[in-house]
């Protein structure tokens, strides 16, 4: 059996990589999309195992002594991560997974699995982007702004991701990704024959 490979999708709030990756796992069932770890709480609606594992503050450290953590971060006084052994057991079925973490966490798990595939989300533009954030609805024009900001630093790092999507159209994105990662795919495929 082949091994799985493994895809970090990054991007700014706003570029729409949480609705591309929705789509690529609807439409193929060999696809896993990693679910993090985190020390905050639950927010009305989120469902323990699906949207994150919620855990205490110990047990998020201890699991990051013993090594059980692929890539970590801390946001607001929580930690935030990527529970190692579930990706190395999806690897090794053969699953390729899909890992929807920020620039910091792509590059741990780049240091931790070299032949990872980095993509990174784009707007089409910065207008763009703060009309998507503003058309939210759901923040201050202070927490707007702190987004915006933190955008413009992850769009800075986007330089060092293997491909960048545009989604000016999010069919055409959905529809790149996909390229990519069977492109990525095939490359695995014939490398171990």
């Amino acid at each position: 059996m082949t091994e799985g490979k493994l895809f970090v999708i990054s991007g700014p709030s706003g570029a729409g990589k949480g609705t591309i990756c929705k789509r690529l796992l609807e439409s193929d069932e060999n696809i896993r999309l990693s679910v993090s770890m985190t020390t905050r709480q639950p927010r009305e609606g989120e469902v323990e195992s699906v949207d994150y594992f919620f855990v205490e503050r110990e047990a998020f450290e201890r699991l990051l002594q013993e090594g059980g953590l692929l890539e970590h971060n801390q946001y607001c006084e929580n930690y935030y991560g990527t529970p190692r052994a579930q990706i190395v057991q999806w690897l090794r079925e053969g699953y390729n997974i899909i890992l929807e973490i920020d620039y910091h966490g792509a590059f741990q798990v780049r240091d931790s699995y070299p032949d990872c595939v980095l993509i990174f989300i784009m707007p089409p533009s910065i207008e763009e982007l703060e009309a998507r954030i503003t058309g939210r609805g759901t923040e201050s024009d202070e927490a707007k702004q702190k987004r915006l900001q933190e955008a413009l630093g992850e769009i800075a790092q986007s330089d060092q991701y293997d491909y960048i999507v545009v989604n000016d159209d999010l069919d055409a994105a959905v529809e790149r990704v996909r390229e990519i990662m069977h492109k990525e795919e095939e490359y695995v495929i014939s490398i171990n024959q």
